[in-house]
């Protein structure tokens, strides 16, 4: 599965992940970001989810467009033991884009364009 992010240039955009444990038992995972522009990525929420038997668990991922260049990164998501049971590992394609450039702002000046 892949999760696009597209925005503006220094757009800073959240994407959820829903999990949904459709078993009698706890499930609960650790939550890892890898890859070449991982670092530009984050999990506001922390690393960690825990998914109730038979609920529904979220995980936030934000990413700050703060490139021209598309960036990518790989969303791990790997089971923890509870109640003695491993729930199956989950991974997340991220991929980022910027669609619009906004200025920050505008500055005015004048000056010769040329002088002898």
């Amino acid at each position: 599965n892949t999760i696009e992010f597209s925005g503006a240039l220094h757009a800073t955009i959240v994407k959820q992940v829903l999990l949904n444990n459709p078993s009698n038992y706890t499930l609960a995972y650790n939550v890892i970001l890898v890859g070449r522009d991982a670092h530009d990525f984050s999990l506001p929420k922390g690393n960690t989810v825990t998914i109730p038997a038979g609920g529904q668990g979220f995980v936030n991922v934000e990413f700050t467009i703060r490139f021209l260049h598309p960036a990518e990164a790989v969303l791990l998501l790997i089971s923890n033991k509870v109640d003695g049971i491993d729930g199956a590992t989950m991974v997340f394609s991220l991929k980022a884009e910027v669609r619009s450039i906004e200025p920050l702002g505008i500055i005015r000046c004048r000056s010769p364009c040329y002088e002898l």
